[in-house]
Protein backbone atom coordinates (compact mmCIF):
# COMPACT_ATOMS: atom_id res chain seq x y z
CA UNK A 1 0.00 0.00 0.00
CA UNK A 2 1.28 3.61 -0.67
CA UNK A 3 1.87 4.48 2.94
CA UNK A 4 -0.91 7.12 3.30
CA UNK A 5 -1.94 5.81 6.31
CA UNK A 6 -0.99 8.15 9.39
CA UNK A 7 1.40 5.60 11.69
CA UNK A 8 3.78 4.63 8.34
CA UNK A 9 6.59 6.27 7.92
CA UNK A 10 7.02 8.62 5.63
CA UNK A 11 9.12 7.71 2.54
CA UNK A 12 12.09 9.78 1.44
CA UNK A 13 10.24 12.54 -0.51
CA UNK A 14 7.78 12.88 2.40
CA UNK A 15 10.38 14.25 4.95
CA UNK A 16 11.23 17.54 5.73
CA UNK A 17 14.63 16.64 4.78
CA UNK A 18 13.66 16.19 1.46
CA UNK A 19 11.55 19.20 0.76
CA UNK A 20 15.00 21.82 2.66
CA UNK A 21 16.65 19.82 -0.25
CA UNK A 22 14.54 20.41 -2.76
CA UNK A 23 14.45 24.13 -2.34
CA UNK A 24 18.14 24.60 -1.60
CA UNK A 25 18.75 22.38 -5.26
CA UNK A 26 16.17 25.43 -6.61
CA UNK A 27 18.40 28.30 -5.75
CA UNK A 28 21.52 26.64 -7.34
CA UNK A 29 21.10 28.14 -11.36
CA UNK A 30 21.35 31.55 -9.12
CA UNK A 31 24.80 30.95 -7.80
CA UNK A 32 26.91 31.73 -10.22
CA UNK A 33 25.02 35.20 -11.88
CA UNK A 34 26.60 38.36 -10.53
CA UNK A 35 23.24 39.61 -11.74
CA UNK A 36 20.39 36.72 -11.77
CA UNK A 37 19.39 37.04 -15.59
CA UNK A 38 16.10 37.01 -15.50
CA UNK A 39 15.10 39.50 -18.91
CA UNK A 40 13.34 43.30 -17.18
CA UNK A 41 15.80 42.55 -13.75
CA UNK A 42 18.14 45.05 -14.68
CA UNK A 43 15.80 47.35 -15.48
CA UNK A 44 13.94 47.16 -12.19
CA UNK A 45 17.44 47.08 -10.37
CA UNK A 46 18.10 50.85 -12.60
CA UNK A 47 14.96 51.93 -10.66
CA UNK A 48 15.73 51.19 -7.38
CA UNK A 49 19.05 52.25 -7.72
CA UNK A 50 17.44 55.90 -8.41
CA UNK A 51 15.06 54.87 -5.15
CA UNK A 52 17.50 54.69 -3.05
CA UNK A 53 20.00 57.52 -4.39
CA UNK A 54 18.00 60.58 -5.29
CA UNK A 55 19.73 62.33 -2.55
CA UNK A 56 23.36 60.95 -3.26
CA UNK A 57 22.90 62.13 -6.78
CA UNK A 58 20.73 65.03 -7.29
CA UNK A 59 20.72 64.99 -11.08
CA UNK A 60 18.83 61.97 -11.38
CA UNK A 61 16.11 64.07 -10.15
CA UNK A 62 16.27 66.14 -13.61
CA UNK A 63 15.67 62.97 -15.83
CA UNK A 64 13.29 60.48 -13.68
CA UNK A 65 10.32 61.31 -11.66
CA UNK A 66 9.95 59.00 -8.31
CA UNK A 67 7.07 59.10 -6.31
CA UNK A 68 6.10 56.86 -3.47
CA UNK A 69 2.36 55.42 -3.96
CA UNK A 70 -0.07 53.25 -3.14
CA UNK A 71 0.02 50.90 -5.56
CA UNK A 72 -0.30 46.50 -6.01
CA UNK A 73 3.51 46.47 -7.58
CA UNK A 74 5.73 46.96 -4.86
CA UNK A 75 7.68 43.99 -3.32
CA UNK A 76 11.09 43.81 -4.16
CA UNK A 77 10.83 47.94 -4.16
CA UNK A 78 10.21 48.08 -0.37
CA UNK A 79 12.51 44.89 0.61
CA UNK A 80 15.48 46.06 -1.31
CA UNK A 81 15.64 49.12 0.98
CA UNK A 82 16.66 47.00 4.26
CA UNK A 83 18.37 44.67 1.95
CA UNK A 84 20.54 47.52 -0.07
CA UNK A 85 21.54 48.60 3.42
CA UNK A 86 22.47 45.57 4.67
CA UNK A 87 24.35 43.97 1.60
CA UNK A 88 24.22 46.26 -1.11
CA UNK A 89 22.18 46.71 -3.79
CA UNK A 90 23.50 44.19 -6.31
CA UNK A 91 23.46 41.38 -3.69
CA UNK A 92 20.48 41.98 -1.78
CA UNK A 93 18.61 41.96 -5.06
CA UNK A 94 19.84 38.66 -5.83
CA UNK A 95 18.75 37.40 -2.46
CA UNK A 96 15.68 37.89 -2.97
CA UNK A 97 15.81 36.45 -6.34
CA UNK A 98 16.97 33.19 -5.04
CA UNK A 99 14.21 33.00 -2.62
CA UNK A 100 11.57 33.01 -4.94
CA UNK A 101 12.10 29.39 -6.31
CA UNK A 102 13.03 28.16 -2.91
CA UNK A 103 9.70 30.06 -2.03
CA UNK A 104 7.94 28.05 -4.89
CA UNK A 105 9.17 25.28 -4.36
CA UNK A 106 8.38 25.11 -0.49
CA UNK A 107 5.06 26.22 -1.01
CA UNK A 108 3.92 23.52 -3.65
CA UNK A 109 5.45 20.75 -1.69
CA UNK A 110 3.15 22.32 1.28
CA UNK A 111 0.52 22.44 -0.04
CA UNK A 112 0.59 18.85 -1.57
CA UNK A 113 1.09 17.74 2.13
CA UNK A 114 -2.20 19.50 3.51
CA UNK A 115 -4.78 18.28 0.84
CA UNK A 116 -3.08 14.89 0.52
CA UNK A 117 -1.61 14.27 4.32
CA UNK A 118 1.73 12.84 2.28
CA UNK A 119 3.17 14.75 -0.40
CA UNK A 120 2.30 11.90 -3.49
CA UNK A 121 5.17 10.97 -5.30
CA UNK A 122 4.05 12.94 -8.53
CA UNK A 123 4.47 16.26 -6.92
CA UNK A 124 7.70 16.00 -7.78
CA UNK A 125 6.95 16.86 -11.33
CA UNK A 126 5.75 20.45 -9.91
CA UNK A 127 9.30 21.88 -8.92
CA UNK A 128 10.81 22.67 -12.31
CA UNK A 129 7.99 25.05 -12.77
CA UNK A 130 9.53 27.15 -9.93
CA UNK A 131 11.48 28.74 -13.04
CA UNK A 132 8.65 29.02 -14.66
CA UNK A 133 8.43 31.43 -18.05
CA UNK A 134 7.32 34.25 -16.31
CA UNK A 135 9.98 34.13 -13.74
CA UNK A 136 12.65 34.14 -16.66
CA UNK A 137 11.02 37.45 -17.95
CA UNK A 138 11.63 39.03 -15.04
CA UNK A 139 8.06 39.86 -13.58
CA UNK A 140 10.13 40.24 -10.04
CA UNK A 141 7.48 41.35 -8.08
CA UNK A 142 4.47 38.93 -9.71
CA UNK A 143 6.86 35.43 -8.46
CA UNK A 144 7.65 37.09 -5.32
CA UNK A 145 4.22 37.16 -5.03
CA UNK A 146 3.22 34.45 -6.26
CA UNK A 147 6.04 32.27 -4.48
CA UNK A 148 4.78 33.82 -1.02
CA UNK A 149 0.97 33.43 -2.31
CA UNK A 150 1.55 29.64 -2.22
CA UNK A 151 2.61 29.49 1.08
CA UNK A 152 -0.16 31.44 2.23
CA UNK A 153 -2.09 28.96 0.60
CA UNK A 154 -1.04 26.41 2.76
CA UNK A 155 -0.90 28.10 5.68
CA UNK A 156 -4.75 28.63 5.19
CA UNK A 157 -5.44 24.74 4.47
CA UNK A 158 -3.72 23.88 7.51
CA UNK A 159 -5.53 26.25 9.97
CA UNK A 160 -8.78 25.07 8.26
CA UNK A 161 -7.55 21.86 8.79
CA UNK A 162 -7.19 22.43 12.49
CA UNK A 163 -10.43 24.62 12.14
CA UNK A 164 -8.90 27.69 13.61
CA UNK A 165 -10.44 30.00 12.10
CA UNK A 166 -10.24 33.03 14.44
CA UNK A 167 -6.06 33.09 14.09
CA UNK A 168 -7.20 32.90 10.45
CA UNK A 169 -8.85 35.77 10.48
CA UNK A 170 -6.21 37.45 12.61
CA UNK A 171 -3.13 36.43 10.52
CA UNK A 172 -4.50 36.62 6.40
CA UNK A 173 -6.22 40.58 6.88
CA UNK A 174 -2.85 41.98 7.75
CA UNK A 175 -1.41 39.15 4.98
CA UNK A 176 -3.67 39.64 2.57
CA UNK A 177 -2.58 43.34 2.51
CA UNK A 178 0.81 42.93 2.45
CA UNK A 179 0.73 40.31 -0.14
CA UNK A 180 -1.36 42.50 -2.87
CA UNK A 181 1.45 45.43 -1.89
CA UNK A 182 3.84 43.01 -3.46
CA UNK A 183 2.06 42.45 -6.25
CA UNK A 184 -1.92 41.94 -7.32
CA UNK A 185 -1.74 39.07 -8.83
CA UNK A 186 -0.62 36.83 -6.14
CA UNK A 187 -3.59 38.43 -3.75
CA UNK A 188 -5.92 37.71 -6.12
CA UNK A 189 -4.63 33.75 -7.06
CA UNK A 190 -4.93 33.51 -2.94
CA UNK A 191 -8.12 34.21 -3.66
CA UNK A 192 -9.05 32.22 -5.99
CA UNK A 193 -7.16 28.94 -4.31
CA UNK A 194 -9.17 30.15 -0.80
CA UNK A 195 -12.63 30.04 -1.88
CA UNK A 196 -12.47 26.93 -4.44
CA UNK A 197 -10.81 25.04 -1.19
CA UNK A 198 -13.17 26.24 1.43
CA UNK A 199 -16.03 25.11 -1.25
CA UNK A 200 -15.25 22.47 -0.95
CA UNK A 201 -14.79 21.81 2.33
CA UNK A 202 -17.93 23.40 3.17
CA UNK A 203 -19.61 20.58 0.51
CA UNK A 204 -18.33 18.13 2.13
CA UNK A 205 -19.21 19.36 5.77
CA UNK A 206 -22.51 20.31 4.85
CA UNK A 207 -22.69 16.93 3.05
CA UNK A 208 -22.08 14.64 6.19
CA UNK A 209 -24.65 16.74 7.71
CA UNK A 210 -26.85 15.55 5.45
CA UNK A 211 -27.33 19.53 3.76
CA UNK A 212 -24.22 19.19 1.29
CA UNK A 213 -26.35 21.97 -1.36
CA UNK A 214 -23.56 23.79 -3.38
CA UNK A 215 -25.39 27.07 -3.27
CA UNK A 216 -25.16 27.12 0.23
CA UNK A 217 -21.16 25.84 -0.11
CA UNK A 218 -20.47 28.66 -2.25
CA UNK A 219 -22.24 31.19 0.02
CA UNK A 220 -20.11 29.68 3.13
CA UNK A 221 -17.00 29.80 1.12
CA UNK A 222 -17.42 33.29 0.38
CA UNK A 223 -17.76 33.78 3.92
CA UNK A 224 -14.68 32.55 5.09
CA UNK A 225 -12.56 34.75 2.44
CA UNK A 226 -13.60 37.87 4.07
CA UNK A 227 -10.98 38.12 5.59
CA UNK A 228 -8.47 38.88 2.23
CA UNK A 229 -11.04 40.90 1.01
CA UNK A 230 -9.61 44.31 2.72
CA UNK A 231 -7.48 45.10 -0.63
CA UNK A 232 -10.11 45.25 -2.82
CA UNK A 233 -10.49 49.08 -0.95
CA UNK A 234 -6.73 49.38 -1.71
CA UNK A 235 -7.28 48.71 -5.51
CA UNK A 236 -10.01 51.26 -5.61
CA UNK A 237 -7.84 53.84 -4.20
CA UNK A 238 -4.62 52.71 -6.56
CA UNK A 239 -7.06 53.10 -9.57
CA UNK A 240 -8.84 56.09 -9.08
CA UNK A 241 -6.24 58.24 -9.52
CA UNK A 242 -6.29 60.72 -11.81
CA UNK A 243 -3.00 60.49 -12.56
CA UNK A 244 -3.28 56.23 -13.60
CA UNK A 245 -2.41 55.17 -17.36
CA UNK A 246 -2.70 52.39 -18.67
CA UNK A 247 -5.37 50.22 -20.94
CA UNK A 248 -7.11 46.82 -20.18
CA UNK A 249 -7.27 45.36 -23.43
CA UNK A 250 -6.36 42.30 -26.02
CA UNK A 251 -9.20 40.15 -24.85
CA UNK A 252 -9.86 36.35 -25.95
CA UNK A 253 -6.77 35.93 -28.18
CA UNK A 254 -6.86 31.81 -28.55
CA UNK A 255 -3.39 31.43 -30.17
CA UNK A 256 -1.44 33.59 -27.66
CA UNK A 257 -3.44 31.84 -24.74
CA UNK A 258 -1.99 28.04 -26.64
CA UNK A 259 1.22 29.42 -27.30
CA UNK A 260 1.67 30.58 -23.54
CA UNK A 261 0.69 26.74 -22.44
CA UNK A 262 3.33 25.61 -24.51
CA UNK A 263 6.00 28.14 -22.88
CA UNK A 264 5.72 27.46 -19.39
CA UNK A 265 9.11 26.42 -19.37
CA UNK A 266 10.41 28.19 -21.87
CA UNK A 267 14.08 29.11 -21.15
CA UNK A 268 16.90 28.75 -23.67
CA UNK A 269 16.54 25.32 -26.12
CA UNK A 270 12.93 24.81 -27.65
CA UNK A 271 13.00 21.64 -27.91
CA UNK A 272 14.09 20.76 -24.37
CA UNK A 273 11.74 23.17 -22.86
CA UNK A 274 8.88 22.22 -25.17
CA UNK A 275 9.71 18.35 -23.69
CA UNK A 276 9.32 19.17 -20.24
CA UNK A 277 6.18 21.19 -20.81
CA UNK A 278 4.84 17.89 -23.18
CA UNK A 279 5.92 15.67 -20.07
CA UNK A 280 3.69 17.64 -17.72
CA UNK A 281 0.73 17.59 -19.91
CA UNK A 282 1.29 13.82 -20.35
CA UNK A 283 0.73 13.20 -16.56
CA UNK A 284 -2.21 15.74 -16.56
CA UNK A 285 -3.68 13.06 -19.10
CA UNK A 286 -2.60 10.07 -16.97
CA UNK A 287 -4.15 11.32 -13.60
CA UNK A 288 -7.29 11.24 -15.90
CA UNK A 289 -6.55 7.50 -17.71
CA UNK A 290 -4.04 5.36 -15.00
CA UNK A 291 -6.62 3.64 -12.85
CA UNK A 292 -3.29 3.76 -10.25
CA UNK A 293 -3.75 7.19 -9.81
CA UNK A 294 -6.58 9.91 -9.25
CA UNK A 295 -6.89 13.86 -8.78
CA UNK A 296 -7.96 15.81 -5.59
CA UNK A 297 -11.49 17.22 -5.98
CA UNK A 298 -9.98 20.45 -3.88
CA UNK A 299 -6.84 21.33 -5.84
CA UNK A 300 -8.67 20.23 -8.78
CA UNK A 301 -11.58 22.59 -8.27
CA UNK A 302 -8.97 24.88 -7.85
CA UNK A 303 -6.98 24.53 -11.18
CA UNK A 304 -10.26 24.45 -12.76
CA UNK A 305 -11.15 28.12 -11.36
CA UNK A 306 -7.69 28.98 -11.99
CA UNK A 307 -8.10 27.98 -15.56
CA UNK A 308 -11.25 29.53 -15.92
CA UNK A 309 -9.20 32.44 -14.77
CA UNK A 310 -6.81 31.82 -17.36
CA UNK A 311 -9.09 32.14 -20.29
CA UNK A 312 -11.08 35.23 -19.09
CA UNK A 313 -7.76 37.32 -18.51
CA UNK A 314 -6.94 39.86 -20.99
CA UNK A 315 -3.35 39.74 -22.43
CA UNK A 316 -3.03 43.49 -21.35
CA UNK A 317 -4.27 44.45 -17.40
CA UNK A 318 -3.86 48.51 -16.44
CA UNK A 319 -1.23 48.51 -19.07
CA UNK A 320 0.77 45.83 -17.83
CA UNK A 321 1.52 42.73 -20.75
CA UNK A 322 1.19 38.65 -20.64
CA UNK A 323 -1.59 39.40 -17.58
CA UNK A 324 -2.70 35.97 -19.03
CA UNK A 325 0.50 34.42 -19.54
CA UNK A 326 1.67 34.97 -16.18
CA UNK A 327 -0.92 32.52 -14.57
CA UNK A 328 -0.61 29.70 -16.70
CA UNK A 329 2.69 27.47 -15.48
CA UNK A 330 0.73 27.77 -11.93
CA UNK A 331 -2.52 26.64 -13.54
CA UNK A 332 -0.26 23.55 -14.74
CA UNK A 333 1.78 23.19 -11.30
CA UNK A 334 -1.71 23.35 -8.77
CA UNK A 335 -3.01 21.14 -11.39
CA UNK A 336 0.26 18.61 -11.52
CA UNK A 337 0.42 18.39 -7.20
CA UNK A 338 -3.48 17.49 -7.32
CA UNK A 339 -2.85 14.39 -8.72
CA UNK A 340 -1.98 11.53 -6.16
CA UNK A 341 -2.04 7.42 -5.98
CA UNK A 342 -4.54 5.78 -4.95
CA UNK A 343 -4.62 3.28 -2.21
CA UNK A 344 -3.95 0.26 -4.54
CA UNK A 345 -0.60 1.36 -5.50
CA UNK A 346 2.49 -0.51 -4.51
CA UNK A 347 5.07 1.45 -2.42
CA UNK A 348 7.34 0.30 -5.80
CA UNK A 349 5.32 2.08 -8.42
CA UNK A 350 5.41 4.70 -5.95
CA UNK A 351 8.99 4.96 -5.49
CA UNK A 352 9.41 5.14 -9.48
CA UNK A 353 7.44 7.65 -9.89
CA UNK A 354 9.29 9.70 -7.02
CA UNK A 355 12.58 8.64 -8.68
CA UNK A 356 11.09 10.02 -12.17
CA UNK A 357 10.05 13.42 -10.64
CA UNK A 358 13.58 13.67 -8.93
CA UNK A 359 15.26 12.62 -11.71
CA UNK A 360 13.36 15.62 -13.90
CA UNK A 361 13.79 18.14 -11.37
CA UNK A 362 17.35 17.55 -10.93
CA UNK A 363 17.55 17.80 -15.03
CA UNK A 364 15.35 20.96 -15.64
CA UNK A 365 17.94 22.19 -12.90
CA UNK A 366 21.02 21.49 -14.40
CA UNK A 367 19.89 22.99 -17.69
CA UNK A 368 18.89 26.13 -15.90
CA UNK A 369 22.07 26.53 -14.08
CA UNK A 370 24.18 25.64 -17.79
CA UNK A 371 21.90 28.50 -19.04
CA UNK A 372 22.15 30.98 -16.71
CA UNK A 373 25.78 30.23 -16.67
CA UNK A 374 25.95 30.91 -20.48
CA UNK A 375 24.03 34.48 -19.74
CA UNK A 376 26.29 35.19 -17.22
CA UNK A 377 29.10 35.49 -19.75
CA UNK A 378 26.88 37.59 -21.70
CA UNK A 379 26.68 39.91 -19.39
CA UNK A 380 30.41 39.99 -17.89
CA UNK A 381 31.41 40.43 -22.04
CA UNK A 382 28.37 43.54 -22.31
CA UNK A 383 29.15 45.48 -19.23
CA UNK A 384 32.84 45.51 -20.01
CA UNK A 385 31.61 48.93 -21.88
CA UNK A 386 30.87 50.61 -18.26
CA UNK A 387 34.34 50.91 -17.36
CA UNK A 388 34.49 53.19 -19.98
CA UNK A 389 31.73 55.38 -18.73
CA UNK A 390 31.89 58.12 -16.38
CA UNK A 391 29.54 58.98 -13.33
CA UNK A 392 26.43 61.11 -14.48
CA UNK A 393 26.16 60.33 -18.10
CA UNK A 394 23.70 60.67 -20.38
CA UNK A 395 23.33 57.62 -22.28
CA UNK A 396 20.91 56.51 -24.99
CA UNK A 397 21.05 52.67 -25.60
CA UNK A 398 20.47 50.18 -28.32
CA UNK A 399 19.90 46.77 -27.87
CA UNK A 400 19.82 44.60 -31.00
CA UNK A 401 16.70 42.62 -31.18
CA UNK A 402 14.87 40.34 -33.93
CA UNK A 403 11.15 40.75 -34.97
CA UNK A 404 10.64 37.18 -34.74
CA UNK A 405 10.34 36.81 -31.24
CA UNK A 406 12.90 33.96 -31.27
CA UNK A 407 12.14 31.21 -28.28
CA UNK A 408 15.75 32.30 -26.86
CA UNK A 409 15.64 35.81 -25.10
CA UNK A 410 19.25 37.49 -24.94
CA UNK A 411 18.44 38.70 -21.79
CA UNK A 412 19.64 41.96 -22.56
CA UNK A 413 16.59 43.95 -23.59
CA UNK A 414 17.05 45.87 -20.20
CA UNK A 415 21.10 45.48 -19.75
CA UNK A 416 21.30 49.10 -20.28
CA UNK A 417 19.58 49.75 -16.93
CA UNK A 418 23.10 48.77 -15.33
CA UNK A 419 24.47 51.87 -16.35
CA UNK A 420 22.03 53.55 -14.47
CA UNK A 421 22.25 51.08 -11.23
CA UNK A 422 26.27 51.37 -11.50
CA UNK A 423 27.10 54.79 -12.82
CA UNK A 424 23.92 56.63 -12.24
CA UNK A 425 23.81 57.42 -15.89
CA UNK A 426 20.29 58.08 -17.73
CA UNK A 427 19.15 55.10 -19.46
CA UNK A 428 16.11 55.38 -22.14
CA UNK A 429 15.10 51.76 -21.05
CA UNK A 430 13.11 52.71 -17.89
CA UNK A 431 9.22 51.88 -18.30
CA UNK A 432 7.13 54.93 -17.98
CA UNK A 433 3.77 54.47 -17.53
CA UNK A 434 2.14 56.74 -14.31
CA UNK A 435 0.18 54.57 -11.96
CA UNK A 436 2.62 51.00 -12.77
CA UNK A 437 5.49 52.34 -11.94
CA UNK A 438 7.08 54.44 -8.85
CA UNK A 439 9.10 55.84 -11.55
CA UNK A 440 8.23 57.74 -14.59
CA UNK A 441 10.76 59.51 -17.22
CA UNK A 442 10.98 63.08 -17.09
CA UNK A 443 13.94 63.84 -19.75
CA UNK A 444 11.30 65.42 -22.45
CA UNK A 445 14.75 66.84 -24.26
CA UNK A 446 15.25 62.99 -25.51
CA UNK A 447 11.83 63.17 -27.15
CA UNK A 448 11.16 59.84 -28.16
CA UNK A 449 13.77 57.77 -27.26
CA UNK A 450 13.31 58.95 -23.42
CA UNK A 451 12.28 55.16 -21.80
CA UNK A 452 11.43 51.65 -23.31
CA UNK A 453 11.19 50.82 -25.87
CA UNK A 454 12.98 52.97 -27.22
CA UNK A 455 16.18 51.03 -25.97
CA UNK A 456 15.25 48.10 -28.47
CA UNK A 457 16.23 48.10 -32.41
CA UNK A 458 15.74 46.05 -34.84
CA UNK A 459 17.09 45.10 -39.17
CA UNK A 460 14.02 45.96 -40.13
CA UNK A 461 10.40 47.83 -39.07
CA UNK A 462 8.57 44.98 -37.20
CA UNK A 463 4.79 44.51 -38.28
CA UNK A 464 2.56 45.37 -34.83
CA UNK A 465 5.75 46.54 -33.13
CA UNK A 466 6.93 49.67 -31.97
CA UNK A 467 10.60 48.96 -32.23
CA UNK A 468 12.94 50.98 -34.60
CA UNK A 469 15.58 49.66 -36.97
CA UNK A 470 19.13 50.39 -35.65
CA UNK A 471 19.72 52.71 -38.72
CA UNK A 472 16.60 54.76 -37.88
CA UNK A 473 17.64 54.94 -34.34
CA UNK A 474 21.15 56.16 -34.94
CA UNK A 475 20.13 58.73 -37.45
CA UNK A 476 17.68 59.98 -35.42
CA UNK A 477 18.44 59.74 -31.93
CA UNK A 478 18.64 63.48 -30.55
CA UNK A 479 22.47 64.30 -30.37
CA UNK A 480 21.79 67.18 -27.35
CA UNK A 481 20.13 64.96 -25.13
CA UNK A 482 22.93 62.26 -24.82
CA UNK A 483 26.48 61.78 -24.49
CA UNK A 484 27.09 59.00 -25.15
CA UNK A 485 25.60 55.74 -27.39
CA UNK A 486 25.89 52.10 -25.77
CA UNK A 487 25.55 49.36 -28.86
CA UNK A 488 24.86 46.19 -27.09
CA UNK A 489 24.65 43.24 -30.32
CA UNK A 490 23.06 45.61 -32.62
CA UNK A 491 22.68 44.39 -36.75
CA UNK A 492 25.07 46.52 -39.13
CA UNK A 493 24.13 50.25 -40.15
CA UNK A 494 25.53 52.85 -42.50
CA UNK A 495 28.27 54.33 -41.28
CA UNK A 496 27.65 57.78 -41.93
CA UNK A 497 24.61 57.28 -39.66
CA UNK A 498 27.24 58.11 -37.04
CA UNK A 499 29.39 60.25 -38.54
CA UNK A 500 29.68 62.75 -34.98
CA UNK A 501 30.28 59.34 -32.91
CA UNK A 502 34.07 58.47 -31.56
CA UNK A 503 34.21 55.21 -30.50
CA UNK A 504 35.91 54.14 -27.22
CA UNK A 505 35.19 50.98 -26.71
CA UNK A 506 34.28 48.08 -28.56
CA UNK A 507 33.82 44.42 -27.88
CA UNK A 508 35.71 41.50 -29.50
CA UNK A 509 33.30 40.60 -32.14
CA UNK A 510 32.45 44.01 -32.85
CA UNK A 511 28.83 44.04 -32.20
CA UNK A 512 28.97 45.85 -29.33
CA UNK A 513 30.37 49.14 -28.85
CA UNK A 514 30.32 52.85 -26.99
CA UNK A 515 30.81 55.64 -28.54
CA UNK A 516 30.57 59.39 -27.26
CA UNK A 517 28.86 61.88 -29.16
CA UNK A 518 30.80 64.71 -30.65
CA UNK A 519 28.87 67.98 -29.84
CA UNK A 520 31.38 69.62 -32.37
CA UNK A 521 30.10 67.90 -35.00
CA UNK A 522 27.05 68.28 -37.44
CA UNK A 523 24.44 65.34 -36.54
CA UNK A 524 23.99 63.85 -39.94
CA UNK A 525 21.42 65.13 -42.60
CA UNK A 526 19.93 61.86 -43.53
CA UNK A 527 16.37 61.89 -45.30
CA UNK A 528 13.16 60.25 -44.16
CA UNK A 529 12.85 58.45 -47.85
CA UNK A 530 16.25 57.14 -46.67
CA UNK A 531 15.39 55.59 -43.37
CA UNK A 532 11.50 54.90 -44.00
CA UNK A 533 9.67 52.90 -46.08
CA UNK A 534 7.24 54.70 -48.64
CA UNK A 535 4.00 52.88 -47.34
CA UNK A 536 5.05 53.63 -43.75
CA UNK A 537 5.72 57.46 -44.92
CA UNK A 538 2.12 57.76 -46.34
CA UNK A 539 1.05 55.96 -43.21
CA UNK A 540 2.71 58.59 -40.99
CA UNK A 541 1.46 61.30 -43.47
CA UNK A 542 -1.88 60.07 -42.94
CA UNK A 543 -2.02 59.87 -39.24
CA UNK A 544 -1.21 63.62 -38.94
CA UNK A 545 -3.48 64.88 -41.23
CA UNK A 546 -6.40 63.05 -39.31
CA UNK A 547 -4.35 64.41 -35.74
CA UNK A 548 -4.69 67.70 -37.59
CA UNK A 549 -8.00 67.25 -38.67
CA UNK A 550 -9.25 66.42 -35.14
CA UNK A 551 -7.41 69.26 -33.56
CA UNK A 552 -9.19 71.87 -35.59
CA UNK A 553 -12.50 70.28 -34.86
CA UNK A 554 -12.14 70.24 -31.67
CA UNK A 555 -11.17 74.08 -31.69
CA UNK A 556 -14.09 75.06 -33.47
CA UNK A 557 -16.41 73.19 -31.19
CA UNK A 558 -14.44 75.14 -28.20
CA UNK A 559 -14.65 78.42 -30.48
CA UNK A 560 -18.20 77.89 -30.83
CA UNK A 561 -19.29 76.98 -27.03
CA UNK A 562 -17.68 80.26 -25.79
CA UNK A 563 -18.39 82.74 -28.58
CA UNK A 564 -16.94 85.42 -26.02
Amino acid sequence: MMGDIPDDPPRWWQTRWFVAAAALIAIVPLIWPEIPPLVDLPGHMGRYRVQLSLDAAPWLSQWYNFRWSLIGNLGIDLLIIPFAKLFGLELGVKLIIMAIPALTVAGLLWIAREVHGRIPPTALFALPLAYCYPFQFGFANFALSMALALCLFALWLRLGRLRRFRLRAAIFIPASCLLWLCHTFGWGVLGVLAFSAEMIREHDRRKDAGSGHWFASWFRAGLHCIPLSLPILMMILWRSGDHVTGQTTDWFDWHAKTQWLLMVLRDRWLAWDVAGAALLYLLLLKGIRDPAIEYSRNLALSALFLTAVFLLLPRIVFGSAYADMRLAPYVIAIAVIAIRPRRTMSLRHAGVLAMLGLAFFLARMGGTTISYWMFAHDYRTELAALEKLPVGARVVSFVGYSCRNEWRMSRLEHLPALALERKLAYTNDQWSMAGAQLLTARYTIAGGFAHDPSQITTTRWCLREWWRPIGYSMARFPREAFDYVWLIRTAPFDPSYASDLVPIWRSADGTSALLKVDHTKPAPDIADSELIPKRLLELRDLIRRKRAAEAAAAEKAKAAANPS
